[in-house]
């Protein structure tokens, strides 16, 4: 029966992952693209600039960086890190010249949706800000279309509850963790009636009150943590990567040749094990969008709680975000895997990525496999922290504001890392993957109906800045 189950949750799974919703979320990005004049290009210096200089004087709960660093805890994660290669083991490396392609339309989207949240975000008395797609589909589109916000918010937070946020994060640490200090699994104890690494279960307690400590406080707590780990332990990361790809200097044209070639003709180069340019799409397009999740409509979510007085001037900054996670950190790791020939080794997940740096660094693999796995648990924790946020206000927003149901998901959410672990049903995980690939559909629908208010907010905007009066 359960095997029946598993079977039916996984055509689901593909049917909602499937080729259907990467086009619909790559036209959308294009879209808005071709709607703004490739505004990701133009402006892309301004936005950098405007993401390390918080804007004085606006509305909301935490500061724009505050708010960006919410929302790139969610997404720099293990998928910058293990998703790229498995998306280069799967797809060849061309999927990452697809993955970059994702992410620069994705850009636009993040635009939009940064755009949206602050323009139809709301602001009680308290200087509590609620804002995301429920917001602007309810406020932009009407009340007919409750249903619809409705819908994401169920999403979301079934997706931080139920996988994302918390049990496939907490299995990612305790994984990392049990690999480098007892691979072997010498040092057991028996719990739920079966047997676990005593590094699996004291990672798990660690993080667990690690976690409790933080989101207890409340997203003003989130973002004061996730103003420090998460830009450290990106900057420490891309160090990392940029350094296996200096060392190896001389192997980078012939992996950008090969990524190319990869990109359009993945057989020539894979030997046929990838045998159609379908596939390397498929495979870099999910993974970005996985990774960065321009479309799905979390990272509006944070955005909203931004003190600004321009919805352009976060949307700018949300932008960033896309920038930084995918074509940035992905590329740094997807361009080490490539070099090294890491993707082409059977290897498979983390295995391929401590490959790469282990080869591409003249250090002890036993140093390597450390900083990686540093990396692994920091940026997994994060994510579980900005997925606490997220999946709090989709409930507050279903629970109409009320702070008992925040505070009792909260302790739920606590709970389900303390058991992430130790649970290995496979249908945990596929669930969740469904629910995150169900958020972005009424997004999507908002992103395109609503279009012409963010070109109208754009238009303002720049009108402004050319007449000196915003900078």
């Amino acid at each position: 029966m359960l095997e029946q189950i598993q079977k039916v949750l996984e055509k689901i799974d593909d049917l909602v992952w499937g080729l259907p919703l990467i086009v619909l979320i790559l036209a959308t990005g294009i879209l808005l693209t071709c709607l703004f004049g490739g505004l990701q290009v133009r402006h892309l210096g301004r936005a950098l600039r405007y993401m390390v200089k918080n804007e004085e004087g606006g509305h909301g709960e935490v500061s724009s960086f505050g708010a960006l660093c919410t929302a790139m805890s969610a997404t720099i994660g293990t998928g910058n890190i293990v998703g790229v290669a498995t998306a280069l083991v799967a797809g060849g490396p061309g999927a990452l010249f697809w993955m970059v392609v994702a992410a620069f339309f994705g850009m636009a989207t993040k635009y939009t949706e940064g755009v949206l949240a602050v323009h139809y975000r709301t602001i009680d008395e308290n200087g509590h800000a609620l804002g995301g797609p429920f917001y602007y589909i309810e406020r932009g589109m009407g009340k007919n279309w409750r249903w619809l916000a409705q819908l994401f918010a169920f999403f979301g937070m079934g997706v931080g509850l139920l996988g994302i946020g918390t049990f496939t994060q907490i299995n990612g640490i305790s994984s990392a963790v049990k690999g480098f200090f007892d691979p072997q699994g010498l040092y057991t104890v028996s719990l739920f009636g079966r047997e676990y690494s005593w590094a699996v279960v004291i990672a798990g307690l660690i993080v667990t009150l690690c976690v409790a400590a933080v989101v207890l406080g409340g997203l003003k707590r989130i973002a004061s943590v996730a103003q420090i780990i998460v830009p450290f332990m990106a900057v420490i990361y891309i160090i990392f990567g940029l350094s296996v790809i200096l060392f190896n200097a001389a192997r980078i044209p012939a992996a950008l040749l090969t990524i190319v070639r990869a990109a359009f003709n993945p057989a020539a180069v894979t030997g046929g094990v990838v045998g159609s340019i379908t596939i390397a799409m498929q495979k870099g397009i999910a993974r970005g969008i996985f990774s960065n999740e321009a479309g799905l409509g979390s990272a509006p979510i944070a955005a909203a709680a931004a003190q600004t007085k321009e919805p352009v001037r976060q949307g700018l900054v949300s932008m960033t975000g896309t920038f930084i996670d995918t074509i940035v950190i992905c590329t740094i790791t997807g361009l080490c895997i490539v070099i090294t020939d890491a993707w082409n080794m059977g290897l498979e997940g983390v295995e391929v990525t401590t490959y790469a740096f282990q080869q591409g660094l003249p250090l002890p693999p036993a140093l390597v496999s450390f900083l990686l796995m540093l990396c692994l648990v920091f940026f997994a924790f994060t994510t579980i922290l900005g997925w606490d946020y997220y999946s709090e206000r989709c409930l507050e927003y279903l629970s109409g504001g009320s702070q008992k149901a925040v505070l009792i998901y909260r302790w739920l959410y606590i709970l389900a890392v303390f058991f992430g672990p130790y649970l290995t049903v496979a249908a945990v995980w596929t669930i969740a993957d469904i629910f995150n690939g169900l958020m972005a559909f009424p997004n999507l629908v908002a992103l395109v109906v609503l279009r012409g208010v963010v070109a109208g907010e754009t238009k303002k905007f720049f009108s402004k800045v050319r007449s000196g009066e915003a900078e």
